[in-house]
């Protein structure tokens, strides 16, 4: 699709005439009107630069982005002329409604511009997450139309294309340094033999054509026989040599430090990752220092804890216990699938006693893909599916199945993200953008509400939860000491193994993470600590009249937000009475 110039666009929405001059002195423009235009033109045109692949309810796409130089630097011109208009539109101005909108927008913006400028595109791989291994939650999607069908075969004949282009964007990074530590990405090729090694029919990529509901027979062996040659002439070829340039070139050409520091203007990259993840401009030391207090404090709840297990010895002996002890895990991966959807399930009946409004969207559980669960974290929620890592099932205790349910399905991200998407009248970017503070605080902090909910059964159940908020306690000592104080990889899993109780492998590959996506990992503890804060100072200033349904509407239905513009909003509700959205569900 051909975008619009940005002023085209903006005068397209609004109905005045495309003539240069755009709307005449007799009908000028209010600073709503212009802000409307320009997020909504600015939307439009990043969704098509940037199909969104795992939201099931939007089309499947007939091509990838474009990612060369040239498509890098359009879009880095094309935010900074989008901010310089937001900074036009007197912000005094605007109605109640479009101040919040404005500022929740603009920081979203700023960001964009401050990653395209450190050209975060170069390097777009880490231990979590790389480009080809997102190619699967498109290939999971349900399709519902034959023009689907057809548009992921077109889509699959572009790979090619966007393979060259983003391992041009690899090299480029290579040359300056600019790359994931080499310790966190060795074995990704794993990844990518899953598609090089398999038959067309066994590849990811053929995963919708095994079921094709509603497609005629004639149509679906026409559509099959098209995907089986697209896979195998040019989707295989691709993997094949992205193979090759990944053991040959960029594995063995990443850098060996580990922090963010170590990387250019390092200092100040990390410091802009604070701010996109946590929304705070919170100095690195100042987190590192209230992790530490955080840690000992949940250092103690976790020894009340223990004892109330009746474990006679000391902590890390009860931590080594855990995880060695095979009573603590499942058997198969089977078994942990079902205990975790019996965990959903039973939320389920608990929801209208904390939740006023209730999402109507459903999510699947299912597995993590086989090509990404050797280096993948535990588990991952969205609005139609929780996947759960069964790889090494005997790495994956029980006990921590509660509080990991409830934070990625229900009342956590699935939960969240759906009544988000269900709100139709916000603007699309605040539908349809997630900011990390706010999604995995609150997710965190649902985990903690299970306390509440009576999720946890034993003591071993609670225990996992606390070690699962002393695991996020921890990230806050882990990620500023790798990233600014020089900690070692060594330093960072012995400090995990000391204070938290995640087994050994989850320890390994969760510590590579921190190292590859500097900050991300802070936005969990920082986020759910504003969450606590509110609702102490509301049920404080509330008393009786506090209602916790009214309380979690009004957050969730805010959406995702930065902190400040949370705690602002909270407390126009404590002003307010204790008022949720949805005065009739309370």
């Amino acid at each position: 699709m051909r975008v619009l110039p940005l002023f085209l666009a903006v005068g397209a929405i609004l109905g005045c005439p495309l003539v240069v001059g755009g709307c005449t002195r007799e009908q000028p423009l209010t600073a709503d009107a212009r802000l409307q235009a320009l997020y909504s033109a600015e939307w439009k045109w990043r969704e098509d630069q940037f199909p969104d692949e795992e939201d099931a309810a939007k089309p499947v796409q007939d091509h990838f982005p474009k990612m060369d130089a040239a498509a890098q630097e359009a879009r880095l011109k094309y935010w900074q002329d989008v901010l310089a208009k937001l900074k036009d539109i007197p912000h005094a101005e605007l109605s109640a409604d479009e101040q919040l909108n404005y500022d929740i927008y603009r920081p979203q913006i700023e960001a964009l511009i401050t990653a395209q400028q450190f050209r975060e595109y170069e390097m777009p791989v880490n231990a979590d997450t790389t480009f080809w291994t997102q190619l699967s939650y498109t290939a999971r999607r349900p399709f519902r139309t034959e023009q689907e069908y057809r548009n992921w075969i077109a889509q699959m004949r572009d790979l090619p294309r966007y393979f060259h282009e983003q391992t041009e964007e690899m090299r480029a990074g290579l040359k300056r340094g600019f790359t994931p530590p080499r310790v966190t990405i060795t074995g990704l090729d794993a990844s990518l033999t899953a598609v090089t090694g398999a038959t067309p029919e066994a590849s990811l990529f053929y995963t919708p054509f095994k079921d094709m509901p509603g497609i005629a027979e004639a149509t679906q062996a026409t559509l099959r026989a098209d995907a089986l040659q697209v896979i195998r002439d040019r989707v295989q070829p691709a993997y094949a040599e992205l193979l090759k340039f990944v053991r040959d070139e960029y594995v063995p050409g990443a850098r060996q430090t580990l922090g963010a520091k170590e990387l250019p203007d390092g200092a100040r990259y990390y410091q802009s990752k604070i701010l996109e993840f946590t929304t705070l401009d919170m100095d690195p030391q100042a987190i590192h220092a209230l992790g530490e207090k955080e840690v000992g404090r949940l250092h103690d709840e976790m020894l009340a804890a223990m004892k109330e297990t009746g474990f006679k010895g000391d902590l890390p002996a009860f931590l080594a216990y855990l995880r060695s002890d095979p009573k603590f895990a499942a058997k198969t991966a089977e078994e942990l699938l079902m205990r975790a959807a019996w965990i959903a399930k039973k939320f389920d009946g608990k929801a209208s006693r904390y939740f006023g409004y209730l999402p109507r969207a459903r999510f699947a559980i299912e597995p993590v893909p086989a090509e990404m669960a050797p280096f993948y974290t535990a588990g991952r929620g969205g609005p139609t599916l929780y996947l759960v890592n069964t790889y090494n099932v005997q790495a994956r205790p029980l006990f921590n199945l509660t509080a990991l349910t409830l934070h990625e399905s229900a009342p956590g991200h699935s939960f969240q993200l759906s009544i988000t998407m269900e709100h139709k009248k916000q603007p699309e970017f605040r539908q349809h953008t997630y900011i990390s503070a706010y999604g995995e605080g609150w997710a965190l902090y649902c985990e903690r509400l299970g306390v509440e909910m009576g999720m946890y059964e034993t003591p071993y159940d609670r225990f996992g939860m606390l070690g699962y908020q002393m695991w996020r306690a921890a990230r806050l000592v882990v990620d500023t000491g790798i990233h600014s104080q020089g900690w070692t990889r060594e330093q960072a899993v012995a400090y995990f193994r000391q204070y938290t109780a995640l087994p050994e492998h989850e320890i390994d590959t969760e510590i590579d993470r921190y190292i590859s996506w500097p900050g991300q990992a802070l936005s969990y503890y920082l986020g759910e600590l504003a969450i606590v804060k509110i609702r102490a100072k509301a049920e404080a200033a509330l008393g009786p009249k506090f209602n916790i349904r009214a309380f979690h509407d009004t957050i969730l239905e805010l959406g995702s937000v930065p902190l400040p513009i949370l705690e602002a909003r909270m407390d126009r509700f404590i002003a307010a009475g204790g008022k949720g959205p949805y005065p009739e569900l309370e």
